[in-house]
């Protein structure tokens, strides 16, 4: 949901679109890579961003969850001086992996891994989004359920005034009937609306950027 595929925007660039309009300060995206999930070769080596005119550097990956990020974490961390992170992790995790308390360890693990590489790094997080496999799952939904609960749960115990760890409202109005293109993947409206979501906290919580704009 964060990596894209190929031919699409991601979210990421629908909220570098919105800093750039709205934020004053000096900014850019990072992270060690670069590229998009080519669905030809399922593999992360496409680079055709619908706009690729944009600072495409990230941390996301294709069918990786709390789990695969948390060894990856702190030296991402310290190799590109991130201050904010925004996570968006958790649907795979469940759906493969991890049950939704062991999930919830994975989270504290990476905030661990995060706040060891820079005591001071704001991280904004996004519960699980409902997708077809929520619709039709019921144990599975029960499982995003859960998680999500404790997902709420975990970010106020591990808040700090140093090293603040936001849980980011989901997008009221998000649909994954049309909100997607396949029932999981974000399509153009899906995009907005999770880059509004990451938006609109920063700005609320840490005066960061501005209200989200079309």
């Amino acid at each position: 949901m964060t990596i894209g595929s190929a031919g699409e925007h991601t979210w990421r660039h629908r909220l570098w679109q919105h800093l750039c309009t709205a934020y004053g300060g000096p900014f850019t995206l990072v992270g060690p890579r670069e590229t998009l999930h080519d669905p030809g070769t399922d593999a992360p080596t496409s680079y055709a961003y619908a706009d690729p005119d944009f600072p495409r550097a990230h941390l996301a990956g294709w069918g990786e969850g709390w789990q695969h990020m948390v060894p990856l974490i702190g030296d991402a961390v310290r190799s590109c001086r991130a201050d904010v992170l925004l996570v968006s992790l958790g649907l795979i995790d469940l759906g493969f992996y991890t049950n939704a308390e062991q999930t919830a360890e994975n989270v504290r693990a990476f905030v661990a891994g995060a706040r060891e590489a820079d005591p001071r790094v704001r991280i904004a997080v996004l519960p699980v989004l409902p997708n077809i496999r929520v619709d039709a799952d019921p144990p599975f939904a029960e499982q995003v359920t859960r998680f999500n609960e404790l997902l709420a749960k975990t970010t106020a115990d591990l808040d700090e005034p140093g090293s603040s760890l936001l849980l980011v409202p989901p997008p009221p109005s998000y649909d994954f009937r049309t909100d997607t293109y396949d029932g999981t993947h974000p399509n153009e409206t899906g995009e907005h609306k999770i880059a509004a979501a990451f938006a609109e906290a920063m700005w609320q919580h840490w005066a960061l950027g501005g209200p989200y704009g079309a």
